[in-house]
């Protein structure tokens, strides 16, 4: 865990240092075999066991959620936190689990949001080529959640068309229906790296329904942690990128966006509820293993890294 921790901080996590008010948070085990609960990253290297820290927090500090939930009450006693803890464990000696580690419902996900790999899916996509007026959504299922650096299973017998997908998750803190364009952020409350792993063929059984081949389990790997809202000085603008076996594979910016956050929000909340800790996966840039020339595909000891710069990467082997 050491050494996966250190490549993780080498590779600009920390390109922006803590912003004022802004607040970094993460689900760990402080040992093997312990009960995971929700902890304050401060700095670089140590975390602030929220479980141990004098006075009562407004919220369950074992469960990410709850912390979600309690709102601005919530932020300003963990801001009061940072400032004051006097304890803190070192984080290359926890195990981080994926942040939100079981979500309350679906991973919303975008599909075809960035014009590029609109384009480069075209010839697998005879019905649709030309890009639609309003986002594709559909759902990945709180099973596929995973850690960020937990092993994603490659389900032989199932699929041989594993693929990859970098995205920026958007972590919703207060619910809404029919929320406006212009309000929209203010429902987030914070982002993280998430990977929309893919099984392929699977993806196109089922009349081009996506749930089943974006449903496996452990398909979903996040975090490291969650940067709420004011740590991240412009969503709209972070650089994305995906490597196999350290080759590049996919290198965008969250700029190219084809419907850009607030519109997501908005589309999303449309006669549909949106409720704190819903998790809006924002759609991935070209690059992808199945439009490649060949394709391209992961297979058993393959490690996929998911990095967006100054929010953190992830490093995930994919298993037998």
């Amino acid at each position: 865990m050491a050494s996966v921790l250190a490549a993780t901080l080498s590779c600009d996590s920390f390109a922006e240092t803590e912003r004022e008010g802004g607040v970094r948070l993460v689900t760990f085990a402080p040992k093997k075999g312990e009960t995971p609960r929700v902890g304050l990253l401060r700095g670089q290297s140590e975390v602030v066991d929220l479980t141990r820290v004098r006075g009562k927090p407004p919220f369950d500090p074992e469960e990410m959620l709850s912390l979600i939930a309690a709102g601005a009450k919530g932020l300003k006693w963990l801001r009061e936190v940072r400032a004051s803890a006097k304890e803190a464990v070192a984080l290359d000696k926890v195990k981080l689990a994926a942040p939100i580690p079981r979500p309350r419902r679906n991973v919303f996900c975008v599909g075809w949001n960035y014009l590029e790999h609109f384009e480069e899916g075209a010839k697998a996509r005879p019905h649709v080529q030309e890009m639609p007026a309003h986002p594709a959504l559909f759902t990945k299922a709180p099973t596929t959640v995973n850690g960020p650096y937990e092993a994603i299973p490659s389900h032989a017998g199932v699929t041989e068309k594993l693929d990859w997908e970098v995205e920026l998750g958007v972590i919703i803190g207060r619910g809404g229906i029919n929320i406006k364009e212009a309000d929209a952020m203010k429902h987030v409350f914070g982002y993280t790296v998430v990977n929309d792993v893919s099984a392929r063929e699977v993806q196109r059984r089922h009349g081009q329904q996506w749930f089943k081949g974006k449903s496996l389990d452990g398909s979903c790997p996040m975090g490291p942690w969650i940067a709420t809202a004011d740590e991240v000085r412009d969503p709209g603008n972070l650089r994305v990128v995906c490597r196999v076996n350290g080759v590049v594979k996919q290198d965008s910016n969250t700029r190219h966006m084809y419907f850009k956050i607030p519109r997501l929000i908005a589309e999303l909340s449309a006669g549909l509820t949106l409720e704190p800790g819903d998790i809006l996966s924002t759609g991935t840039p070209a690059g992808v293993g199945h439009a490649r020339t060949p394709p391209e595909f992961m297979k058993p000891g393959d490690v996929l890294e998911t990095e967006i710069v100054g929010l953190g990467l992830l490093r995930n082997r994919i298993g037998n």
